[in-house]
C-alpha cells in the first residue's frame, strides 16, 4: 500500500512539473507576443545566435558541477548520468519558473530519493548547490564592482552612487567563507541545523564553477545584443547587478526587474526596442529552450517510469 502511494505521488509530482513548465511558457508568451519573439530572433545574425546557443549549452553543462561537488562534499557517490539528468532539469525549471528553493529542491528530492539517496543527504546537496550559486555571484560581482564600479542610475533609489560598496561587501563575504573553510573544522549549528565548512579545495572549486556559470550566462545575452561600444567586462557588471536584483525579487526568471535595469544602463547606447528584442532572444535561448528540453526529458522519464512499474 505504501509503495503504491509513493508511486502515485511520484507520478503526480511529475505531472505537476510538466504543468508548471507549460505555465511558465504561457506566462512569458502572455507578456511578450510570440510574433515579437520570432521577429527579434529573425534580425539577429545566425552566427551570433549560434554562439548564444553554444554558450547556453556550456552554461548548463557547468551547472552540473554544483551537484557533483555537492556529492563530493558529503562523501557520497552516484552515477554521473543521473546527476547530470537531475541537475539539468532542476536548473531549467528553477531558472525559468523561479523560487529555486522550491522548484529545484523538489526536483532534486524527487529523483535522488528514487535512486537511494537519503533525505538528509539530499538536503545537504541542495543547501550546498544554492550556496555555491551565490558564491560565484559574490566573487565575480565583488571583483568587478570594486575595480570597475558602475554608476547606479538614480531611478533605482539606492543609497550608493556606485556599486563599489556592494562589491566590498560581496568580497568580504567570499573571504570570510574561504577563511572559514581553512580555520573552522568543527560543525556549526545554525537554527538547529548542522553546517560543516567544506575543505579549502572544494571551496575554491565552488567559486570557480559558479563564477564560470555567471560569466557564461552573461555572455549569452552579450552575444545577441546589437553591436555597442561596451566591452564584455563592462557589460558583465551590468548583467550581474540586474541578475542580483532579479534573483532577490524571486520573480520568475527575474522577469521585468532584470529588463528594467539592463534598459536603464544601455538605453543611452542603443535604442530600447533593439535592447528589448535582444532580451527576448536571450530569454528564448537561455530559458525557453532548456525548459522545453527539460520538460521533454521529464515526460520521457515519466512514461518509462510508469511502463516499468
Amino acid at each position: 500500500m505504501l509503495k503504491k502511494l509513493r508511486l502515485n505521488f511520484s507520478s503526480l509530482f511529475g505531472l505537476l512539473l510538466l504543468v508548471l513548465s507549460l505555465w511558465a511558457i504561457a506566462h512569458e508568451l502572455h507578456e511578450y507576443n510570440y510574433r515579437d519573439i520570432l521577429n527579434s530572433l529573425a534580425v539577429i545574425p545566425k552566427s551570433r545566435l549560434s554562439w548564444a546557443i553554444l554558450l547556453t549549452a556550456l552554461g548548463y553543462l557547468v551547472m552540473i558541477g554544483y551537484d557533483i561537488l555537492g556529492f563530493n562534499y558529503i562523501n557520497r557517490s552516484l552515477n554521473w548520468n543521473k546527476i547530470a539528468f537531475t541537475s539539468f532539469i532542476s536548473s531549467a525549471f528553477s531558472n525559468t519558473i523561479g523560487f529555486a528553493l522550491l522548484t529545484g529542491s523538489a526536483i532534486r528530492y524527487r529523483f535522488y530519493a528514487n535512486w537511494g539517496v537519503s533525505a538528509v543527504a539530499i538536503a545537504q546537496i541542495i543547501a550546498f548547490a544554492n550556496f555555491t550559486f551565490w558564491l560565484g555571484m559574490f566573487a565575480v560581482a565583488g571583483l568587478l564592482f570594486l575595480i570597475n564600479p558602475l554608476e547606479i542610475p538614480t531611478q533605482l533609489h539606492l543609497p550608493f552612487a556606485t556599486v563599489r560598496p556592494i562589491g566590498v561587501i560581496f568580497l568580504l563575504l567570499v573571504t570570510a567563507y574561504l577563511l572559514g573553510s581553512i580555520v573552522i573544522k568543527q560543525p556549526l549549528i545554525i537554527r538547529g541545523q548542522e553546517f560543516l565548512f567544506p575543505c579549502f579545495k572544494i571551496s575554491l572549486a565552488q567559486i570557480a564553477i559558479s563564477s564560470l556559470d555567471w560569466i557564461l550566462a552573461a555572455a549569452v545575452l552579450y552575444a545577441v545584443l546589437p553591436k555597442i561600444s561596451l566591452s564584455y567586462l563592462d557589460f558583465l557588471g551590468i548583467y550581474l547587478l540586474a541578475m542580483f536584483a532579479g534573483v532577490v525579487s524571486n520573480v520568475p526568471g527575474g522577469l521585468g526587474v532584470f529588463e528594467t535595469i539592463i534598459l536603464l544602463f544601455l538605453s543611452s547606447k542603443v535604442s530600447a526596442a533593439a535592447v528589448l528584442g535582444s532580451l527576448l532572444a536571450y530569454r528564448g535561448v537561455y530559458y525557453f529552450l532548456p525548459l522545453l528540453i527539460a520538460a521533454g526529458l521529464l515526460g520521457i522519464y515519466e512514461i518509462k517510469f510508469r511502463v516499468r512499474d
